[in-house]
């Protein structure tokens, strides 16, 4: 019994191009475009979810997916900082962006830390490899990148080392509680 899932990041939004803490705003008018260009490269699964953020919802929408939004997918909880460019809360807490760029366990902006999106992250994902299946999710990068990090067993630190480029897919397999990891295909290259 393997379950099979593709996570699939969102197109671009301005809260991306700018470098900027997500706070729940649409893809831009080329996110869109791209997507809906790439909606052929993406199949079909029985069971499709989202990350509940306006990004990924339009993104899930835009390739064609009828995709149930979950809480467990939501993207870290950035507290205070959610809405400012990283440059900014750089500038006005730099020892707050040091100690979170450093130490996954750490929240400094009043959220959630990196840890804790990889241990929400993670329950979902194990609770996916109990079934058999194709799975489709359209998730945050950083979700995306938690659940590599889970995947692998590899420290919560690694985070920062994965990247994750807009409309780009990472598949996982899994079964008997172990994961197989294949990233960052492009969409409409296969």
């Amino acid at each position: 019994m393997t379950v099979r899932l593709t996570l699939i990041s969102p197109a671009t939004s301005e809260a991306l191009r700018e470098v900027r803490f997500d706070d729940d705003g649409p893809l831009d008018p080329a996110g869109i475009a791209r997507a809906e260009a790439v909606a052929s490269a993406v199949d079909a699964s029985p069971r499709a979810y989202t990350s509940p953020s306006r990004r990924c919802r339009g993104t899930a929408e835009a390739l064609g997916l009828t995709a149930e939004p979950l809480d467990a997918l939501a993207g870290c909880a950035m507290g205070r900082w959610r809405g400012q460019t990283l440059a900014a809360v750089a500038a006005a807490e730099e020892a707050g962006v040091s100690t979170w760029l450093s130490d996954p366990t750490a929240a400094p902006h009043g959220g959630e830390s990196l840890c804790d999106l990889r241990v929400r992250v993670g329950a979902w994902l194990d609770g996916l490899a109990d079934g058999t299946g194709r799975v489709t999710a359209v998730a945050e990068p950083d979700v995306i990148r938690a659940a590599m990090v889970h995947a692998l067993a590899a420290p919560d630190a690694m985070v920062w080392r994965l990247d994750v480029r807009p409309l780009t897919a990472v598949h996982l397999s899994g079964r008997a509680g172990r994961w197989n990891v294949r990233a960052g295909e492009p969409l409409g290259q296969r």
